[in-house]
């Protein structure tokens, strides 16, 4: 309802609104970033133009423009809105919106948006609460959330909603932003003739890491801490590169050791190994380290790559590894950084090899599908009164013969598990290998000579 006080109120309200709300885009031309879902033509825009809306999830770090997007559509929707944040909301609250929904439905025929801002923090019950209504219409669900939707969502919302993946923002997208905000004289900053340096600014769009919020949150508190300092009449109020600095104080790092950048990053690192890269895999290291993760799952996920990925190529790999395992949970951090930086720069570098995974996993794949092969008789064991008469006899010791080989059945049946490469270490191996097979064949040609 609006009296003669509604004009003072609102402008009491954006007086203490921080700087990160006051800038919020009020229209879609005013939105910077994500133009990859949200520019000219892209489905998005198209949805929330014609106020043709399903049921949305949106994804993505912080400061993206989540909240921003579904305050967007709450200003142009016909549908009644309601916002809630799932970390302060309870089932009781969910179905008050419910049944308000139903009610203005069957009264004026005006439909309902509801927006659940960090859907992630309803558990799988809370979420089912939403799936009937939403299945049936009765709401239009918008979910916002910094996690992997088809993680943190249930599937039959998941499969129900649109979703759209919301990226950092580039760094042409912050310095806009931060621009506007010094420059906007009725929510920003240009009354104040404010004198920030090109190296203060630079300083906020490449540490604020794509999140708007922070960016603007350090500049506000720049703003708010140099204005009352002494300076001469007609002064601008400056602000160099050590105060962008103390305003930001640590860079942010936007990590969760439980949610989809403990994933993401461990998979950027073991995919930089494995692509030999060295300088980008010491990068993810040096970033999961950063950011807390614990340095005992970084040497376990090292020690499997060593076998997985380098195998035989370099046999030296998996010592390395494991040496990289005991002294990360001897050392700890800090020193053990060191040991796992040696550990992944030198497997980065390693001839790489995938043989012996590829050969376990055909020889598992044949024990668990096809029949059984038996243990040849003369390789069972014999070292128990009453062996022979069973059978076990004829093995040939390998030693006692030249090249400490002998030709003799190992499987009983023909198969070739293990393949290797041309590379490293593995190259001999492959040799090797050869030189026995055609022993094998003289052999068979020649049996007298076994």
């Amino acid at each position: 309802m609006t009296d003669l006080f509604t004009p003072m109120r609102e402008k009491r309200r954006a007086a203490v609104q921080p700087l990160a709300a006051r800038m919020r885009p009020a229209t879609l031309e005013e939105f910077v970033g994500q133009q990859h879902i949200l520019g000219p033509g892209k489905l998005l825009r198209r949805m929330i133009q014609a106020d043709r809306l399903t049921s949305l999830l949106f994804s993505g770090p912080p400061g993206t423009g989540k909240t921003t997007l579904a305050t967007l559509i709450a200003g142009t929707t016909r549908r009644h809105f309601v916002e809630l944040n799932a970390a302060a909301t309870g089932v009781k609250e969910v179905r008050e919106v419910m049944s308000q929904a139903q009610a203005l439905l069957e009264n004026t025929g005006q439909g309902t948006v509801l927006f659940l801002d960090e859907i992630h923090r309803f558990n799988r019950a809370q979420q089912d609460i939403l799936l009937s209504d939403v299945e049936r219409g009765l709401i239009v669900l918008i979910g916002a959330t910094t996690e992997n939707p088809f993680f943190a969502v249930n599937a039959p919302l998941v499969s129900r909603s649109q979703i759209f993946a919301l990226e950092p923002l580039s760094m042409d997208d912050i310095r806009t932003i931060l621009e506007r905000a010094l420059h906007d004289a009725k929510r920003g900053f240009a009354n104040l003739r404010i004198e920030a340096t090109p190296e203060a600014l630079e300083f906020w769009v490449t540490s604020s890491d794509g999140d708007a919020r922070r960016a603007l949150t350090a500049l506000e508190i720049a703003v708010l801490s140099q204005q009352d300092q002494p300076r001469l009449p007609g002064d601008p109020l400056r602000i160099d590169l050590a105060i962008a600095r103390e305003s930001m104080q640590r860079k942010a790092l936007v990590y969760d050791p439980t949610g989809n950048e403990h994933y993401d990053t461990a998979s950027a690192l073991i995919k930089s190994i494995r692509g030999s890269d060295p300088d980008a895999a010491i990068y993810w290291l040096a970033r999961m380290l950063a950011s807390g993760e614990d340095p005992r799952f970084i040497a376990r996920r090292v020690a499997i790559l060593a076998s997985e990925d380098v195998g035989n190529a370099d046999p030296m790999a998996i010592v390395l590894a494991a040496a990289a395992v005991q002294i990360t949970n001897f050392v700890g951090l800090p020193e053990c950084r060191l040991t796992l930086a040696q550990a992944v720069t030198y497997l980065a570098c390693c001839a790489k090899s995938n043989a012996a995974t590829v050969a376990i996993d055909a020889a598992t794949a044949d024990v668990k599908d096809n029949r059984t092969i038996p243990v040849p008789r003369h390789l069972r064991d014999s070292h128990y009164p009453g062996a022979a008469a069973l059978g076990h006899t004829g093995y040939q010791y390998a030693h006692n013969f030249p090249e400490g080989y002998v030709p003799q059945v190992y499987l009983g049946v023909e198969k070739n598990y293990y393949m290797p490469t041309n590379r490293g270490r593995e190259a001999e191996f492959g040799e090797y290998l050869k030189k026995l097979a055609a022993l094998r064949g003289q052999a068979e040609t020649h049996p007298q000579s076994t």
